[in-house]
């Protein structure tokens, strides 16, 4: 795998690209909100949540990685953040946001403005999640976690997979993985960012949800640069599928399942306000 520093270790270049990624979504997501008209306490709480999920999603992808290689070699270490960071913390930083985002909007916006601007923040995730992703997808590649066939084409990058005495060496030429999957996800934050700030987000107005749209895509993505990989990550309780995989098609899932909920509110409220109008036109 590639050459990841122990936490508080000297910092590579992967661990300057996650941080980089970090600023750039914190102060996009600040202005993001401000740009749906977030209250000065909503914009307090988005901060506090971002920064206390990536604390959470931080260690929480230590343990994923433990549990991953538990399962895989029979030994649990908490030692570092190398292979299914991207899940791990995905999935213990989600549910660090919820707790704050609902917890402090509770406390402190009796009128229920949390919960009434929450898919606005499933706006923001959907632009910023791969832009972030896509950044350490970079880092990765930079240090040499490519995760591709053997090649000796234009286009091979070098892998360090050999250590002598602490130092890292490079062994051979693979496909970059790593570099397609970032400049899909960077492809992919363009265009849901436009949709954001562009005419669509001005007329739409929040209410077409672009998370559903950011799970589909990258699901269907993830599943299908699998088949390009050339390392064994094993299986899962699903024979052909790899964990990756198992996650893309959960990822696909439930993106479809929220925009099937979110069509049915909108049929919903759209039966409503035509008998409302009905209604009040027959009483005329």
């Amino acid at each position: 795998m590639y050459p990841y520093p122990v936490l508080f270790g000297v910092m590579g270049i992967y661990d300057v690209l996650l941080v980089v990624a970090i600023v750039i979504c914190l102060v996009a997501a600040d202005r993001m909100g401000i740009m749906r008209k977030f209250s000065v306490k909503l914009q307090k709480i988005l901060i506090l949540a971002l920064m206390v999920a990536i604390l959470f999603g931080f260690f929480g992808a230590v343990f994923f990685q433990a549990i991953y290689n538990a399962i895989e070699s029979g030994k649990f270490e908490l030692t570092s953040t190398t292979g299914m960071t991207f899940y791990g913390g995905l999935i213990f930083g989600l549910f660090a946001f919820l707790g704050v985002w609902f917890g402090l909007g509770k406390l402190w916006c009796k009128d229920g403005e949390a919960v009434k601007k929450f898919g606005a923040i499933g706006d923001i995730a959907a632009c910023l999640i791969p832009l972030a992703h896509g950044l350490g997808r970079l880092g990765c590649l930079a240090a040499g976690c490519c995760h591709g066939a053997l090649t000796d084409k234009w286009y091979g990058v070098t892998h360090h997979n050999v250590v002598v005495d602490g130092v890292w060496y490079e062994t051979a030429k693979v496909v970059p993985i790593q570099l397609f999957e970032a400049l899909f996800l960077f492809a992919l934050s363009g265009v849901l960012l436009w949709l954001f700030f562009g005419k669509f987000g001005k007329e739409n107005k929040g209410r077409f949800p672009l998370l559903p749209v950011y799970a589909i895509a990258y699901g269907i993505w993830r599943f299908c640069i699998e088949f390009a990989r050339s390392d064994d990550r094993g299986e899962t309780i699903i024979s052909a599928l790899s964990p990756s995989q198992l996650i893309a098609i959960l990822m696909i899932l439930a993106g479809a399942a929220y925009l099937c909920f979110w069509f049915l509110k909108k049929k919903k409220e759209m039966e409503d306000m035509k008998h409302g109008t009905d209604g009040s036109n027959a009483e005329l």
